[in-house]
């Protein structure tokens, strides 16, 4: 049975995706070119409007994230197994909350006094790819289930897709610092900023 937390976020992403349509089609463009080039995230943060489009799908996104995460367990600590649906998509949005909370505070510790904004920009390209990683998850997610794969391949092949654009992005972030840092300092930002975070949702997952 569907818990009804899950047919309500289902019900209003779909809504505020058909209201964002225009705007998301208008941001294509963008996040094709973010993906393929580092200035491409320069060339998005540049103008207003778009990184304000780009922004609010990105918080939109969140809804079909938690719900793939929930769904295929992409997110499965031993303490969730006795878990309600409905508890388990909370605590699903609990752990996305702290993550983002505690990238933004490492963000905000690391940030430099001078020139930061291609630091900022770099912050803002995990909005992008975040989009395009939820987007490719769907897609290959959907298609799958249409024929009939088991949930533990369709899981592997989530895990491997976040995989590969979380390195992409890492690549992307590394060479936007890049432009304003030497390749040592880049290095301890990358560690930082990403290490951290990502260590930290990894450990928790793994001990909890």
């Amino acid at each position: 049975m569907v818990p009804l937390s899950a047919s309500i976020l289902v019900l209003v992403f779909v809504v505020l995706m058909i209201l964002l349509l225009p705007n998301f089609m208008q941001l294509v463009p963008y996040l094709a070119d973010s993906f393929l080039r580092a200035r491409g995230s320069s060339a998005l943060e540049n103008s207003v409007r778009v990184s304000r489009d780009r922004n609010t799908v990105a918080l939109v996104m969140l809804l079909p994230g938690q719900l793939l995460v929930f769904r295929y367990r992409l997110y499965n600590p031993d303490f969730m197994a006795w878990q309600s649906g409905d508890a388990r998509i909370w605590i699903i949005a609990a752990v996305f909350g702290v993550y983002f909370i505690l990238r933004l505070a490492v963000y905000v510790l690391l940030k430099p006094r001078r020139r930061y904004e291609a630091y900022q920009t770099a912050h803002h390209a995990s909005y992008t790819f975040f989009i395009l990683m939820v987007l490719l998850m769907l897609l290959t997610a959907g298609g799958m289930f249409l024929f009939k794969a088991p949930d533990q391949v369709i899981r592997t092949v989530l895990y491997a897709e976040a995989g590969a654009v979380y390195f992409v992005f890492l690549i992307r972030r590394a060479q936007i610092l890049s432009l304003s840092c030497n390749q040592f300092r880049t290095f301890l930002y990358l560690c930082a900023l990403e290490l951290i975070p990502t260590a930290s949702l990894v450990v928790s997952a793994v001990l909890l």
